[in-house]
């Protein structure tokens, strides 16, 4: 039986998930179409600042996000400039340090569904006299809803997952920032392993439902093509 806190260290961590993945698909789109689409020499540099996170600690990337969105910090000093609360230790602190943690789960299936797609349809479109804008929208974009959805969910699963981010960004405050790993954590420092067992069990069966349904819906789309 989930206690009272667990069950809202779950609920915020939905929220978080959520949010963190809409923005990402605003985000996360137009970067994965300009990696798929340039010949700029910046594609490679962008590339590998894109994907960093998949190999960057995250401890290390959260110290930094503290850092530039402290008092002292340029993102600090905006907020504070334009008179809005400090972000650190707060949910929408959180929100941007998991934007930034979980960027390379939305853009990089993104990317490969783009590249599926090719540049022939697009070069068609062009002949009917349709704006690249229009041949995105019409084209490129319905052809790479298989990608989109696998990039949502990867992304939201990722974010349910995060531990070290949100606890540098975040820290552990009941109701603002103390997501469900960070309350596993709380249960294991307290020995309350009973509550720590059905939290993990939770968040175990939630892991293994993602993955079955991707490995579902791939040989599904495979076999439409």
């Amino acid at each position: 039986m989930l206690t009272a806190e667990a069950l809202q260290a779950l609920w915020l961590t939905l929220q978080l998930s959520t949010v963190v993945t809409l923005i990402l698909l605003v985000i996360g789109t137009p970067i994965a179409w300009w990696l798929v689409q340039t010949r700029s020499w910046l594609k490679r540099p962008i590339g590998a600042l894109v994907a960093l996170p998949l190999v960057l600690p995250p401890s290390v990337l959260g110290f930094y996000l503290l850092l530039a969105m402290g008092p002292q910090g340029p993102v600090g000093q905006f907020t504070r400039a334009v008179g809005i609360e400090q972000l650190p230790f707060t949910f929408w602190g959180l929100v941007i340090a998991s934007v930034f943690y979980s960027l390379p789960f939305m853009v990089q299936p993104l990317q490969t569904a783009f590249e599926a797609v090719g540049k022939r349809p697009m070069e068609v479109a062009a002949t009917l006299r349709a704006s690249p804008l229009d041949a995105f929208f019409s084209v490129a974009l319905p052809m790479a809803v298989p990608g989109f959805v696998t990039a949502s969910i990867m992304t939201f699963a990722h974010t349910v997952g995060e531990f070290g981010v949100v606890l540098m960004i975040g820290g552990n405050i009941a109701g603002q920032t103390r997501v469900a790993s960070v309350q596993i954590y709380d249960y294991v420092e307290a020995m309350e392993y009973s509550q720590a067992h059905s939290l993990s069990a939770i968040l175990l069966l939630f892991s293994f439902l993602v993955l079955l349904a991707l490995q579902m819906w791939r040989p599904q789309t495979k076999r439409e093509v």
